[in-house]
């Protein structure tokens, strides 16, 4: 048995999938898409503290703002979209018993893009997303044994952006958001085009 348990360690370890960023390599394509405000709020979040560590709402938003900031920031396109993400709730799992009872780190959040040439949201309601840790060695034993809650909220981050690009990418292939239409130019740098959002505008309009 224990020899059994030990081969399956071994393959799951090697089949893992690894936590490496994809950000050096070429931004897929989003069309003409070029990041404005990157709003992320946190007002309601609970999680459970039997099963979760603790993560104020700072932590929370700012871990997954600087993803998203990563992430997007690498387009250049000359169109303005603004993207809202409400978290909804999450869990940065403790220690459990290694393998058989080893909890996962998960978040859930809501999407908003806002198109700002249209200033019109173009999904409506928010695309739901769950979000789960990456499936590798530290997940098998428990990323509660191995990483810090910081830790576990970097990479809960880093793969909710990589979630919202993919979401982006496909909403794009399907319904053309980021391609130029006519009469739909957006201005870069938001100066003279009616539909920019302010500062003060962007949280609420966002993500309510």
């Amino acid at each position: 048995m224990l020899k059994r348990l030990a081969i399956f360690l071994t393959m799951s370890l090697l089949a893992a999938c690894t936590y490496e960023s994809d950000l050096q390599d070429p931004p897929v394509d989003l069309g003409n898409f070029r990041l404005g405000h990157n709003v992320v709020v946190a007002p309601l979040v609970a999680t459970s503290g039997a099963i979760s560590r603790e993560a104020s709402e700072e932590e929370l938003t700012t871990a997954l703002k600087e993803a998203i900031g990563a992430r997007f920031d690498r387009y250049q396109g000359e169109k303005l979209y603004h993207l809202g993400v409400s978290i909804e709730g999450y869990v940065l799992a403790r220690a459990g018993v290694p393998v058989v009872a080893a909890p996962k780190s998960a978040m859930i959040i809501r999407v908003t893009v806002w198109d700002d040439a249209q200033a019109k949201k173009l999904n409506v309601p928010p695309e739901q997303m769950t979000i789960l840790e990456n499936i590798d060695g530290e997940s098998l034993i428990g990323t509660g044994w191995t990483q810090s809650a910081e830790k576990q909220l970097e990479g809960l981050a880093r793969n909710a952006a990589k979630s919202i690009e993919n979401f982006l990418v496909r909403e794009n292939a399907e319904q053309g958001w980021f391609e130029d239409t006519a009469g739909a130019a957006g201005q870069a740098d938001g100066v003279g085009a009616e539909g920019v959002l302010s500062d003060t505008q962007a949280g609420p309009a966002l993500v309510r």
